[in-house]
């Protein structure tokens, strides 16, 4: 459709929808987690990443919250019809949110994969510098604390290579 007919029908009333949608945090559960699937190869032959992610009772009972909520305000503000929408079907881990904790940074080798320098802590000369080293982050983008990361690694990594410790 173009030219005068779709303008005129773009603006005359009709159907009004309204959305509003929520993000909560997933606490960073050891059991959430990836590693390398030895019993799944790629077409070369080597282990594939696998994923072994899901919610658990916290962030289930928080998205039944925030979806009451949701109804809540969107009534007190006067709409009508309120109808929630939750896709469960969709709603993986990872799917909206900047998920991360999959290197986690620790002290304990046992514990952690990276040291506070966001070094791998079997191999100092690999350094980790996204996400991956938090496990846990807020519902915004969590960009700039990943260039702060990568500049406190690269200091520490100049340093030590100025010592021929890399």
């Amino acid at each position: 459709m173009f030219g005068p007919k779709f303008k005129a029908d773009m603006i005359a009333p009709g159907p009004w929808r309204f959305g509003i949608g929520a993000w909560g945090e997933c606490l960073p559960y050891h059991d959430n987690r990836m590693f390398l699937n030895a019993a799944l190869r790629d077409k070369w032959g080597q282990p594939t990443v696998t994923f072994d992610c899901g919610w658990k009772e916290n962030e289930l009972a928080m998205r039944k919250d925030m979806k009451a909520s949701a109804v809540e305000m969107l009534e007190a503000s006067g709409l009508k019809d309120v109808t929630p929408y939750d896709d469960v079907v969709n709603s993986a881990p990872g799917n909206c949110i900047h998920e991360m904790g999959t290197a986690r940074m620790g002290h304990d080798p046992k514990t952690s994969v990276l040291n506070k320098w966001n070094q791998v802590h079997t191999s100092p000369n690999v350094f980790v510098t996204d996400g991956a080293c938090m496990t846990s982050g807020a519902c915004v983008n969590p960009s700039l604390t990943y260039m702060a990361l990568t500049a406190r690694a690269c200091d520490h990594a100049v340093s030590e290579l100025k010592k021929n410790n890399l």
